[in-house]
């Protein structure tokens, strides 16, 4: 009878040590459309290129290749291009061994680098440990204090793959300028950063968006209840983005289908606004993230426009986002 207990304990004990895929994320949230300027560091050094040296390409003819993520030197890590070149400095001679990380599986490269004309060390090879740019701030989750922005993840422009991050910042900005979307070409926001100015911490950077811990003062900030698919209609409704200045607009729009099937391009819609037409053509880069409201929930996020008809774009489900935020 003993026994039969502590098998029964047991047995409960486990049942309750399952984990549940519960989302803690609150019904109302805060609506962002503020322009943010978002700096993410890469986990490793990213290889996105070759050049020459003495008329050969020494890096790729070792073994590189562009996407490899390197994160050791002679056995010691690193997250940056300043820890790599410390490391190479410090090397007693000129072959390096170099670990790398490709399609998830590490791989090793001696590399013997080479003096140029002028007899500096070089690689040969082209790399990067970070990547900066313009987006807008979705939504900020006041109890958990959680952020989203962009609406889809960051890419490495010439790989144009995922960018691996370990972290990262959003950090204030002014739009100072921006270049009219045509029909087959998407504009964009030109913006003046202030990195003195932290909003907040990138802990991920997900298919859905870039997330993380807003840190800045939340007070006087509206709260929106969050619209489930369900609650959303085609027909009217708007979107909230920056367009000179820090100011945040709300601006007119159609939404004209839905799509749950799809990932991230749930919602089709039109800019109907004359003012957001007249000085943007429609959808430019950096409108990303951009809150999109409907019966006075917020229901998504501007994530792509239809670079053939540039006053079209895709929104993503404010859901996925918060869903996302929370994993």
């Amino acid at each position: 009878m003993k026994i039969k207990n502590k098998l029964l304990s047991f047995i409960i004990l486990l049942f309750f040590s399952i984990p549940l895929n519960v989302f803690a994320y609150s019904n109302y949230i805060i609506p962002g459309g503020e322009t943010i300027g978002i700096e993410v560091n890469s986990k490793g050094v990213l290889v996105v290129g070759f050049y020459k040296v003495n008329n050969s390409y020494i890096g790729r003819n070792a073994g590189f290749e562009v996407g490899d993520r390197i994160i050791k030197l002679n056995g010691s890590t690193v997250n940056s291009i300043s820890s790599m070149l410390e490391i190479i400095n410090k090397s007693t001679n000129n072959t390096v061994e170099f670990t790398i990380l490709r399609e998830s599986s590490e791989k090793n490269i001696s590399l013997n680098l080479t003096e140029d004309s002028d007899g500096v060390l070089k690689t040969g090879l082209y790399v990067k440990d970070s990547i900066n740019g313009v987006g807008t701030l979705t939504y900020i989750d006041p109890e958990s204090k959680i952020f989203g922005a962009l609406g889809h993840e960051i890419t490495e422009k010439t790989t144009a793959e995922k960018f691996e991050i370990r972290g990262g910042i959003i950090f204030g900005a002014d739009v100072v300028g921006i270049t009219k979307s045509t029909n087959g070409s998407a504009g964009e926001k030109t913006a003046r950063y202030d990195k003195t100015e932290v909003f907040g911490k990138i802990t991920g950077n997900e298919i859905s968006g870039i997330f993380g811990t807003y840190t800045n003062d939340l007070l006087s900030k509206e709260k929106l209840e969050v619209g489930e698919s369900k609650d959303i209609q085609t027909g009217p409704a708007t979107i909230r983005t920056v367009i000179k200045d820090d100011q945040v607009e709300e601006f007119n729009i159609n939404i004209i289908k839905l799509d749950e099937a799809n990932e991230t391009k749930n919602i089709l819609f039109e800019v109907t606004d004359e003012k957001l037409l007249k000085e943007t053509g429609g959808i430019v880069q950096g409108m990303s993230g951009s809150p999109i409201i409907q019966n006075n929930k917020i229901i998504g996020a501007v994530t792509h426009v239809i670079v053939n008809d540039t006053t079209k774009g895709y929104g993503i489900f404010i859901t996925t986002m918060l869903k996302e935020g929370e994993s």
